[in-house]
C-alpha cells in the first residue's frame, strides 16, 4: 500500500477511528476518576563522615560518605527502620506493606538521600517520612559506631523535612487521558488499517486491478432505486447510470475495431451482481443508437428478462432449441427501436448441456448474421459452467463485478473459469459503485435547461397559424 491509499483509508474511515480514540480517552478519563488519589511526602537528607582535621581527611570522608549512600539507600525500605517507625506511629501495617509505599533514591555523585511515602492521606504521608527519616538516622548511627567504643563516623543529618502534599502524586488525570489520546488514536488507525487489509470486496476499478489483467471498460454507480427502475435507460434516460450505461456502448464499440464481436455474453461471479439488467439496459442503448439487437435470456436456471421487460418467459429459447418452435415465432420486439428480445422459455432439467449443443451453436450463427449486436445474459460464473461454455461460442465475455459484493478471490476465480475453456474476455464492469460527492460523476447534473418561455410568444404563434393557413387557402 502507499500513502495515497493510507490516506484513502483514514478519509473513509475516520468516523471510527474518532469512536474508538474517544472511546480510549474516555475510558482513561473514567479509570482516573475512580483511582483513589495517592499523596506522595519527600525529606532529604545529608549523610557526612565525622571527624579529620586536615583537608586530605575531609576529603577521604567525603569520598567514603558518597560511596556509602548507595547502600545506606537500601537500608530505608528493611524492617531495621521500618519496624520502629510503624511502632512510634502505631500503624497498622506490616513492615513489607509499608516498604511498598516508601522509596529511596541518592542522586549520582553526591551525599545526599532522598525518602519519598505515598499515601492516602497527605498528613499521613508527611508524619510517615519524618518518622523513617529519624529511625534510618539512628539505625545508620549505630551500624556506624566503632565497636571499641565513641562516637560514630558517620552523621545522617536532615536537610529537609517533609510537608503534607497539595495536590496527589497520582492519578495524574491530564497525563491519563493524553496518553489515552494517543493510545486510541493509534488503535483506531490501526483498526481502520487492519479492515481495509482484511476486507478483499471489489469496490473500484482499482480492486479489480489488483486481481485480472482485462480493463475495467466501465463504473456504474451506486443507486438506492434502481431495483424499482431496473429499465434505467428507457425509465430515466438522463439519469447517472444511464449515462454509465451509454459510455459502456461507447466502449464497447471501440474495444477491437479490427475484430468487433458481435455477440457479447454478460456474466458475473455470484448472483446479484446486476447482470441482468446490465446487459437489458445495455441491449436498450445499443437499439437506441440504430443497431439491430437481439436480447437472449440464457439464464435457463433463474431467467428474468421477460419478467424485468414485461414480455411472455413461456417460449423462447429451449423452445428453439428443442426444435418446437422457430425463432420468429418466438422473437418478440420491445420498444420503437430494433430490439428484439428471445426470452428463456421453460427451464429445462440440463441447462448445460442445452447451452453447450449444437444447436446453440447454429442459433448464435444466425442470430449474429442477421442482427448488428447479440447480447446474452447468462448464469453467474462460479456456482455453474453455463457462462464459461456460451462465452466460449460467442464472440467474448463481459463480467460484471458488483460493487462490495464480491471477493477478490471470487472474481480471481471467475476470470479464471473463463481463461480455462479459451474464452475471450472483453472486459469488466463495476457495478453499483459508490462514490462522494464532488468525485467525477459529478458532471452527470449536467442537464439540459428547459426551454425559457417568452414574453411575445403568443404573438409568435398566431404567426405561425397564420402562416399555416395561408396554402390551405390557396389550395382552395
Amino acid at each position: 500500500m502507499e500513502l495515497h491509499d493510507y490516506l484513502g483509508i483514514l478519509r473513509k474511515r475516520w468516523l471510527s477511528i474518532l469512536l474508538i480514540t474517544l472511546v480510549a480517552a474516555g475510558a482513561a478519563l473514567g479509570l482516573s476518576l475512580a483511582t483513589t488519589p495517592q499523596y506522595t511526602a519527600s525529606t532529604q537528607l545529608y549523610v557526612s563522615v565525622q571527624g579529620g582535621a586536615t583537608s586530605s581527611d575531609l576529603l577521604q570522608g567525603s569520598n567514603y560518605s558518597r560511596q556509602q549512600v548507595t547502600s545506606y539507600t537500601q537500608l530505608v525500605k528493611s524492617p531495621l527502620v521500618l519496624g520502629p517507625a510503624i511502632d512510634e506511629l502505631g500503624l497498622d501495617l506490616s513492615s513489607s506493606d509499608l516498604a511498598a509505599r516508601v522509596s529511596a533514591n541518592s542522586p549520582l555523585n553526591t551525599s545526599l538521600i532522598n525518602i519519598q511515602v505515598t499515601d492516602e492521606d497527605p498528613a499521613v504521608a508527611a508524619a510517615i517520612a519524618d518518622t523513617v527519616a529519624t529511625e534510618f538516622a539512628a539505625v545508620i548511627d549505630e551500624l556506624e559506631t566503632p565497636s571499641e567504643g565513641g562516637a560514630s563516623t558517620v552523621k545522617v543529618s536532615t536537610v529537609r523535612p517533609a510537608s503534607a502534599p497539595s495536590a496527589p502524586s497520582s492519578p495524574n488525570t491530564k497525563l491519563n487521558v493524553a496518553l489515552g489520546l494517543l493510545v486510541g488514536l493509534a488503535l483506531g488507525i490501526g483498526v481502520a488499517v487492519l479492515r481495509a487489509v482484511l476486507d478483499t470486496r471489489i469496490r473500484t476499478a482499482q480492486d479489480v486491478a489488483q486481481v485480472t489483467d482485462a480493463a475495467v471498460i466501465a463504473t456504474i454507480g451506486f443507486d438506492d432505486d434502481a431495483d424499482a427502475h431496473p429499465l434505467i435507460v428507457h425509465s430515466s434516460p438522463q439519469s447517472e447510470r444511464a449515462e454509465a450505461l451509454r459510455r459502456l456502448r461507447t466502449n464497447l464499440q471501440f474495444l477491437d475495431l479490427a475484430d468487433r464481436p458481435r455477440s457479447i455474453v454478460l456474466t458475473s461471479s455470484v448472483p446479484g451482481e446486476g447482470k441482468s439488467t446490465t446487459a437489458i439496459n445495455l441491449a436498450i442503448t445499443l437499439a437506441d443508437a440504430g443497431g439491430r439487437v437481439a436480447l437472449v435470456d440464457a439464464d435457463l436456471r433463474r431467467p428474468s428478462v421477460a419478467r424485468y421487460m414485461g414480455l411472455e418467459g413461456s417460449a423462447g429459447l429451449t423452445t428453439v432449441l428443442i426444435g418446437q418452435a422457430e425463432l420468429a415465432d418466438v422473437v418478440q420486439p420491445w420498444g420503437e427501436g430494433g430490439l428484439d428480445v428471445l426470452t428463456s422459455g421453460v427451464i429445462p432439467p440440463n441447462p448445460s448441456e442445452m447451452l453447450g449443443s449444437a444447436a446453440m451453436g447454429r442459433l448464435l450463427d444466425r442470430l449474429t448474421a442477421e442482427y448488428d449486436h447479440v447480447i446474452i445474459d447468462a448464469p453467474p460464473l462460479l456456482p455453474v459452467t453455463d457462462a464459461a461454455i456460451l462465452a466460449k461460442l460467442s464472440g467474448g465475455a463481459l463480467v460484471i463485478a458488483g460493487a462490495q459484493k464480491i471477493h477478490r478471490d471470487q472474481l480471481r476465480e471467475s476470470m479464471g473459469a473463463l481463461e480455462t475453456v479459451g474464452a475471450r474476455v472483453l472486459g469488466v464492469v463495476v457495478n453499483g459503485q459508490k462514490r462522494a460527492v464532488g468525485d467525477a460523476y459529478t458532471y452527470y447534473h449536467y442537464r439540459p435547461h428547459e426551454t425559457p418561455k417568452v414574453a411575445n410568444l403568443p404573438a409568435l404563434a398566431a404567426v405561425e397559424d397564420t402562416s399555416d393557413a395561408r396554402p390551405a387557402k390557396h389550395s382552395a
